[in-house]
């Protein structure tokens, strides 16, 4: 039996396939479109049977439903998870025999979320390896406050007591969680993917905390925002989501299909590199890089009823931009700019421009939109910090303004943002905080 681990570095999300030494296979929770799991699967000669969910997933799409309908694989989940879709529901110390002499041992742990469940894979008899879920994580544990503030606390406890649970397992376990760094399903922890019982009882700060009081306070306090689609996908998984037998493509259009799209209030996302954003743009789209962290974004800055146009450079993936949209349960994907901002421009069409500027060239108000976490840790002394996810509710009454971040991708998300709502003379620092502090010898500024 082998275990093959996948990392959606963007989302924070792992995932993993189960040889079960058969010639059959099961995948724990699975990515909307798990093609490279597939492809590891049929490269071995590997049939997957089964498809395993911890929870009802806030962070992305599950991809189970469609490994059911197109694989024909057994899809166990919580029973507490409600699900619409077809599938079987397992609870507390259900035992599911995955093959013969290996099976998966279900174990409720709320916390994460109320219906949570962890699995320990057990073979001939002996556990193997923890499949965590949102539980227990490498250097921390889940957070408690995805089902909104009311339930945090009282998820809080729930999490204590789940991760007692875990007790009676020995040192040498193998711990596979799904959420990791990135994920902002986390409270802040380590980078690493996988863990045993033992490291994270040796080294893990909310692990080790023996009482219940003292672990919610400190598990609560260290909290930090999330993205505004964690709302609306748990409801999305329960019912379902809709099915794609392939990834679709983008349709081509015109600068007056473009323009027509404007009008009727749709939305132009350029992901672009930020820099070519800079230099010219369609007037009023949304800067947002294609990079790994691309959907976390789109997902929390645009609505998921909006009509989606998109600006590229040639050489840009377009697979890997409609995966990460349908990811988060973006829909709607119109089309692409055909040829790019260069049709644009040659159609006689405008172009906007946000510049970058280095120190020197810093005025006005400056803006920090990265997470309070990352601010408090350095900024630039007098620099506002008014989170990425918040900036549509800036109201500047001076201008011009700098908006920076720590490189310069979210900063330009956010410049647009506000040119976008009419803002002018919106520039954005070329770097981050270490830039300013290099180039004027000064020190940063630490706290909120």
């Amino acid at each position: 039996m082998e275990i093959h681990e996948f990392v959606d570095e963007g989302l924070g999300h792992s995932s993993y396939v189960i040889d079960l030494d058969d010639g059959t296979a099961a995948i724990v929770d699975p990515p909307r479109f798990p093609i490279a799991h597939e492809q590891l699967a049929d490269t071995f000669g590997l049939r997957i049977v089964w498809t395993i969910d911890t929870h009802s997933h806030a962070d992305y799409v599950t991809g189970s439903p469609g490994l059911v309908a197109h694989r024909g694989a057994v899809f166990v989940a919580p029973g507490a998870s409600r699900l619409a879709s077809p599938h079987r529901p397992v609870v507390d110390g259900e035992v599911v025999e995955l093959a013969p002499q290996i099976t998966l041992t279900a174990l409720a742990t709320p916390g994460h979320t109320p219906d949570h469940h962890a699995y320990v894979l057990s073979d001939h008899g002996r556990a193997t390896a923890l499949f965590s879920g949102g539980s227990l994580m490498v250097g921390t544990v889940g957070r408690t406050d995805l089902c909104g503030p009311d339930l945090a606390v009282p998820l809080a406890h729930e999490m204590f007591r789940g991760l007692r649970r875990f007790d009676q397992f020995p040192d040498d376990l193998a711990v596979y969680p799904t959420h990791g760094a990135g994920s902002f399903c986390s409270a802040p922890g380590a980078s690493q993917r996988t863990s045993t019982l033992g490291h994270e009882r040796d080294t893990n700060p909310l692990f080790t905390i023996g009482d219940e009081d003292r672990f919610v306070e400190q598990l609560v306090a260290g909290f930090g925002s999330f993205p505004a689609y964690f709302v609306r996908l748990p409801e999305l998984n329960r019912l379902g989501p809709a099915r794609y037998d392939t990834l679709p493509t983008l349709a081509v259009l015109t600068p007056d299909d473009v323009e027509r799209h404007l009008a009727a209030a749709g939305v132009v996302v350029d992901a672009r590199p930020a820099a070519a954003f800079a230099d010219g743009h369609v007037p009023g789209s949304l800067s947002n890089t294609l990079r790994p962290v691309f959907a976390s974004w789109l997902g929390w800055l645009v609505e998921p009823d909006q009509q989606l146009v998109f600006v590229l450079d040639p050489d840009q993936d377009r697979a890997d931009l409609v995966r990460q949209c349908l990811d988060v349960g973006h829909e709607h994907l119109v089309g692409e700019l055909d040829g790019g901002i260069d049709a644009w421009t040659e159609s006689g069409r405008q172009v906007n421009t946000i510049p970058f500027v280095d120190v020197n060239a810093m005025a006005g108000a400056v803006v920090d939109v990265r997470q309070a976490n990352e601010y408090a840790s350095g900024h630039v002394p007098g620099a506002r910090n008014v989170e990425l996810g918040q900036i549509t509710m800036l109201e500047p009454t001076v201008w011009p303004v700098t908006v920076m971040c720590g490189h310069g991708e979210r900063a330009m998300t956010g410049a647009s943002l506000l040119a976008a709502r009419g803002g002018h003379d919106v520039v954005v620092l070329d770097g981050g905080p270490d830039t300013w502090s290099s180039a004027t010898g000064g020190p940063l500024a630490v706290g909120e």
